[in-house]
């Protein structure tokens, strides 16, 4: 297997991945290595909602520079092939000078779409999006399955009834064309990279998981994070901007559905982390020493 060239870091929300890249940017920078971290999180290239993304956080890092954060205004639309294009143009040119790029991610389909060639669908017009979207408040998640087993039954068999998003965005690649059954093995999940890469999933154990969402969340709020999702709605932001955990209950006014969505969110993340290939587990409830496993993460890229 050739060497890394690219360490990508995958988790949950609130394990640390922020603290795990900085410390792996000391090791690689130890290493005379020269890092460049680039987030591979659908919320974080939003600007005006860096609070409630957590991409603050990265950006107020000074011992790793960030990519790809805060880089959209919030009423622009940026789909997982938008972001595809953006995410290879960092990487490929972080490699041709020399950088070693540490891609950051909490979204998995962004995470897949940074690291690998996917074939990504266009979106759908606007206004297919918005009708379907009417369907589903009008008639349930439950009928636009049955919608889609009717037309492509094939599809709905991997799409759970109340899979809402996924009902949605199926439905509307049926609309424009773009429905087809599989060619073989999904390339969503093959363990093929653009770059040859050092996958890692990050954990932790789930009451201290728990208890370190909760103190996130508590941050958010102390930090303004409802008066800027307010200021964000006011700005007019996009259907995906709004997507963000706790936007809408944030606009209500309902801090206990934000974390009961975050919570729920980060088992979605916990099982794509089960289903990517290639990746390698580091509990950091077992090994709490950030730097001693930074140091891990980076040695075959270093070291052999």
């Amino acid at each position: 297997m050739a060497r890394p060239s690219v360490i990508a870091l995958f988790g949950p929300t609130a394990v640390g991945k922020t603290a795990v890249a900085v410390a792996v940017g000391r090791a690689l920078r130890a290493a005379g290595h020269d890092p460049v971290a680039i987030s591979a999180d659908a919320m974080q290239v939003y600007r005006g909602i860096e609070t409630l993304t957590g991409a603050r956080d990265a950006l107020d890092q000074h011992e790793l520079e960030h990519r790809l954060v805060a880089v959209l205004p919030v009423d622009e639309t940026c789909s997982a092939g938008r972001f595809a294009e953006l995410a290879h143009a960092e990487i490929d040119a972080a490699l041709e000078a020399g950088r070693t790029p540490v891609v950051v991610g909490g979204t998995g389909l962004y995470l897949r779409a940074a690291l690998t060639a996917l074939r990504m669908r266009p979106p759908a017009p606007p206004e297919v999006r918005e009708r379907l979207e009417r369907d589903l408040d009008q008639d349930g998640p439950e009928a636009l399955h049955a919608r889609l087993a009717a037309v492509a039954p094939w599809a709905a068999a991997g799409i759970a009834p109340r899979d809402r998003s996924r009902l949605v965005r199926t439905l509307e690649l049926h609309e424009i064309g773009e429905l087809r059954p599989p060619e073989g093995p999904s390339a969503l999940w093959t363990d093929e990279t653009r770059h040859p890469t050092r996958l890692v999933g990050l954990v932790r154990d789930r009451d201290e998981l728990r208890t370190r969402i909760d103190l996130r969340i508590d941050a958010m709020l102390a930090a303004g994070a409802a008066d800027e999702v307010r200021a964000a709605d006011a700005a007019g932001a996009s259907a995906t901007a709004r997507k963000a955990h706790g936007f809408e209950p944030l606009l209500e006014d309902d801090e206990d559905r934000m974390r009961r969505d975050t919570r729920r969110y980060v088992k979605r993340q916990l099982t794509w982390m089960r289903k990517l290939p290639g990746v390698e587990v580091l509990d950091l409830t077992a090994d709490p020493d950030i730097d001693a496993v930074a140091s891990r993460i980076v040695a075959p890229l270093v070291t052999g």
